[in-house]
This record gives structure tokens, sequence and C-alpha cells, in this order.
């Protein structure tokens, strides 16, 4: 393959989109896994997160509105609405220079409450996945998923700890 990659004249080739869909489960796993060590309100995922947890309040009013429903669960329909995505789209050409891969696919929780899953996760940007998560950690709404994914990574390190005392006893008697 020679010259410049063109997305917008790329064939939606399965390799290409695998290679994405890996990535996105990767990002995914490692926010997961900082949830689990960090608290929410202390997380930082970009240098302009400031600025992007202000505009994302002023651009989507609605999503600032306490008891911030509509941040804890997602509305995937009204996202994907033409409206939604006109004022997305807004949105996320503001940071084309700003936020690299700003428009690279990431994989978000549905509802805040819960950890990812299949019927829990969408498909956004990672400018929308830093706009929504960013906004969901200020305002305490990740504090159940940072508890869930600490007692996750609790769960797999005392799993952990006795498949290796197996394998020693194993071992030992050998």
């Amino acid at each position: 393959m020679t010259g410049k990659f063109d997305p917008q004249n790329a064939q939606n080739l399965v390799e290409i989109e695998k290679q994405f869909a890996v990535k996105a489960v990767e990002q995914a796993q490692t926010y997961w896994n900082l949830l689990a060590k960090v608290q929410p309100k202390e997380l930082r995922l970009t240098k302009l997160d400031d600025e992007i947890f202000q505009h994302t309040m002023e651009a989507f009013p609605e999503l600032a509105k306490e008891p911030y429903e509509n941040l804890t669960k997602l509305d995937e329909e009204w996202m994907k609405s033409a409206e939604g995505k006109e004022r997305w789209r807004k949105f996320i050409m503001s940071y084309e220079k700003k936020i690299k891969d700003h428009n690279f696919g990431s994989l978000i929780r549905m509802n805040a409450r819960d950890e990812y899953a299949e019927k829990n996760t969408i498909f956004v940007t990672r400018i929308q996945f830093y706009a929504i998560e960013i906004s969901r950690n200020r305002l305490g709404l990740n504090d159940k998923a940072h508890e869930m994914a600490k007692e996750e990574v609790e769960k797999e390190r005392l799993q952990k700890e006795q498949e290796d005392a197996k394998k020693k006893k194993k071992k030992a008697s050998s």
C-alpha cells in the first residue's frame, strides 16, 4: 500500500475493522483498570480535562441537570438522532486539532452504575468518551464503578493466589 491512507475513501476492510475493535477493547480494559486504582474524582484522562468538562456541560445542558440521570444512563437513540448527531459533530470537530485521535472509536458504558458488558456498551468517538467519562468522574457518577472495579481486581488477585498455591503444592508433591 503506497501513499497516504485516506479514511474517507477507504473500503470497509474486515481486518481494519477488527484492528479498530481490538484497540477499542484494549482502551476499555485500560480505563476499567484505572477506575479500580484511582478515585474517579482524581482521575485525569487528558491535559484538557477541565476544558472538556466545561464544554460538555455547556454544549449539553441536559447532561448537566441534577441528578445527572442523562449522564448516568446514556440514551443511545438521542445520541444517534439527527439532532444528537449534529450537536455531537460540532463538539467533536472542536477538538480536531487539540486531542490526538479525537475521532477514533471507543467503547463506553451506557449505564455508569454497571461494568463493561455487551449489553451495556456502545461505540463512540474518543472525544465523546472523554466528554462523558470526565463528566461522570467529576460528578461522582463513577464511584460505584470504582468500587466494582476494585472488587473485581481483588477477586482476580485472590484467584491467582489460589492457582499459584495449587501449582506450588503440586510441584512439592511430585
